[in-house]
């Protein structure tokens, strides 16, 4: 079970004028303002990795083909923030939503998330459950968390002072060390 990407519903952490100035420029120097643009959510995505951390709110989908039998489901969604919705998904991807009431956010959504399942759910049969999760920093999460913001600043000021160098020839940029040590130290654990 993967859970899928539905919708990024909030705001990217670092807006172009707070990089803009991170990076000293002038106001009548806007040349490079869509490159900035666009190296801040590639940034963001990667000290996401990093961290395994969400750094902007979204809302995800999980498809189930059964409950889970002790009740518990891990996601890989940190922060995880709510349930949005349930339902039951028939042979021909007909939803009757349910109530999500017996399903509910883990105790501690930050360092393990994970979802609740209670014992009054409605039998599955041949259906598939569907659950739509919010999860991220920001908007109804919570904040992000300053060495991580910090990190996404030194990467985008790396990339865009980088630009252009020799040696990666289509390669993924990785973090900067510095960067890479604030999303270390914020990094969630796997078991």
């Amino acid at each position: 079970m993967i859970p899928i990407r539905v919708e990024e519903t909030g705001v990217e952490p670092l807006s172009l004028a707070e990089m803009r100035g991170y990076l000293r420029l002038a106001s009548d120097e806007t040349a490079e303002d869509a490159l900035i643009t666009c190296l801040i959510p590639a940034a963001r995505a990667a000290v996401e990795a990093a961290a395994r951390r969400l750094l902007r709110p979204a809302r995800f989908r999980v498809v189930l083909a059964a409950w889970p039998r002790l009740g518990l489901l891990p996601l890989p969604l940190s922060p995880l923030v709510a349930i949005l919705r349930a339902g039951r998904v028939d042979a021909g991807g007909t939803v009757t939503e349910i109530e999500p009431g017996p399903i509910r956010v883990g105790p501690d959504p930050w360092e393990a998330p994970c979802l609740l399942f209670g014992l009054d759910l409605p039998p599955l049969g041949t259906a598939s459950a569907l659950v739509e999760v919010s999860a991220g920093c920001g908007g109804e999460g919570p904040p992000v968390p300053e060495p991580l913001v910090q990190a996404l600043r030194l990467t985008v000021a790396d990339w865009f002072e980088n630009r252009g160098d020799a040696g990666h020839e289509g390669a993924p940029r990785s973090l900067p060390p510095e960067a890479a040590g604030l999303a270390a130290a914020c990094r969630r654990m796997r078991l």
